[in-house]
């Protein structure tokens, strides 16, 4: 009776080391659903056409999921430093899953959460930079800078994101 009790507790012992090690490699990869180049440049050329069309010179720049620039367009015109802000505010919307003009409002309203915004130097806390989503799922963001304000670098880039999807 006391050996069928230990190959019984070791049968189920060896099962659940199985399933454990079944487990942990299905855990080993994960898959994820990013912005592709193709579509990343047609939404940079068509922010920059839509702020073209209103006559500001902007920069446009597209990052998939980890920040990473897929794609980077300036305007004739624009200023230089708009490639670096429109990428630090595609860059914003990757790392904290929100708009970059969120985040510019919490830490007016919330003086002690002002340090945020230097815990990163890639990171910019101003609007412009906004969430690319298909299917209600983040595959990339879109940041606009140099026009004459912030909310109309998400204008721009919220006209493009209508056009293309």
């Amino acid at each position: 009776m006391k050996t069928i009790k230990i190959a019984s507790i070791a049968a189920t012992l060896g099962f659940a080391a199985l399933s454990f090690n079944t487990s942990a490699a299905d855990n080993k990869t994960v898959s994820v659903t990013q912005i592709s180049s193709q579509f990343a440049f047609k939404l940079a050329q068509e922010a920059v056409n839509q702020c073209s069309a209103e006559g500001y010179k902007v920069s446009a720049t597209v990052v998939d999921l980890s920040g990473n620039v897929v794609a980077q367009l300036r305007a004739d015109g624009a200023g230089i430093h708009t490639l670096d802000s429109s990428r630090k505010k595609a860059f914003t919307v990757t790392s904290m899953k929100q708009p970059s003009g969120n985040l510019m409002k919490t830490i007016a309203e919330k003086p002690n959460l002002q340090p945020l915004q230097y815990m990163n130097e890639n990171l910019l806390f101003l609007a412009g930079g906004v969430p690319v989503e298909l299917n209600k799922a983040m595959i990339g963001a879109v940041g606009v800078g140099g026009a004459p304000g912030g909310h109309l670098d998400v204008a721009c880039a919220d006209a493009a994101l209508k056009k293309l999807l």
